[in-house]
């Protein structure tokens, strides 16, 4: 199974860490994401640019105009990074993040992908994942 795991970070998740320790930090999280991919497990991570830089698509209907205190939607938490990963089950895919460093400075949701979700009259299927 596939699981895509979201990491949610308040906007003051880093405060009061220096420069020296945001880089060991930085260098534990890629030590992790190197220990899922020499498991097999890992298939991409990788963290998201600043909130700042997003662009959001809101086609929903009826439109609805809302105000919100800032740039991110509904709450203060902010999808910070993303990290697709294989694991036979969810108690695996939990496991995959027991000992993540970043863990101590975010929430992580892990959701597993529809993988035989067809869409179509057809029944042709999504196309499937290719790594680069």
């Amino acid at each position: 199974m596939k699981f895509l795991c979201l990491f949610h970070f308040a906007p003051d998740a880093f405060a009061g860490l220096t420069p020296q320790e945001m880089r060991r930090l930085d260098d534990a999280t890629i030590e992790h994401d190197q220990k899922l991919r020499a498991s097999g497990h890992l298939l991409v991570a990788s963290p998201l640019a600043d909130v700042s830089t997003e662009e959001v698509i809101d086609r929903r209907r009826p439109v609805r105009i809302n105000e919100t205190d800032g740039p991110y939607a509904e709450a203060k938490e902010v999808v910070g990074g993303v990290v697709l990963i294989q694991a036979t089950d969810m108690a695996e895919a939990k496991a995959l993040f027991a000992d993540d460093p970043i863990a101590a400075h975010c929430r992580i949701q892990i959701r597993p992908l529809h993988e035989s979700d067809r869409h179509s009259e057809t029944g042709e299927g999504r196309p499937e994942f290719k790594p680069g």
